[in-house]
């Protein structure tokens, strides 16, 4: 059975779990999320064994760089000022804080572009736009999935 006929049912099964359990099963299904994400993007580019030994290491390294900025700096922005508090922020406060956001979503598409321009070397322009649609493809299916789960569909 091709991959794309059990995804669905191996996405729901994985979402379900994911939002009921905690602590290190999350982690584990977060594992189990990214192992559907990589065999989806593999599937829809149809990586030859020497594409994929160079495009993984790449992409990993992408991937976790840029969660580690969204972490640490997006996240740290928003947790500073709650929605209760946005009243109390001064106005200098307000763009130091934009300012600096404005600076985390540079060094983002620094990092995208970077990642793109690596991966001009390893695979065809055709599979770098279709990576780029694998991926939203596979977070919409994701994310209706969840949805699907929420309202008990």
């Amino acid at each position: 059975m091709k991959i794309s006929k059990i995804f669905p049912i191996l996405i729901a099964f994985v979402s379900m779990n994911v939002i009921a359990q905690d602590g290190p099963i999350i982690r584990k299904k977060k594992e189990q999320i990214k192992a559907l994400k990589v065999a989806f993007i593999t599937n829809e580019l149809a990586l030859t064994s020497e594409e994929a030994t160079k495009f993984w290491p790449l992409f990993n390294a992408f991937e976790e760089k840029q969660q580690e900025i969204k972490k640490q700096k997006l996240k740290s922005y928003l947790n500073r000022v709650d929605n209760d508090s946005f009243d109390n922020l001064s106005e200098k406060d307000a763009s130091t804080m934009l300012a600096q956001m404005e600076s985390t979503e540079d060094e983002l598409y620094q990092l995208k572009k970077k990642f793109l321009a690596n991966l001009k070397g390893v695979v065809s322009p055709i599979k770098i736009l279709k990576l780029k649609k694998a991926e939203e493809s596979f977070n919409r299916k994701l994310l209706q999935q969840y949805r699907d789960r929420k309202l008990g569909k």
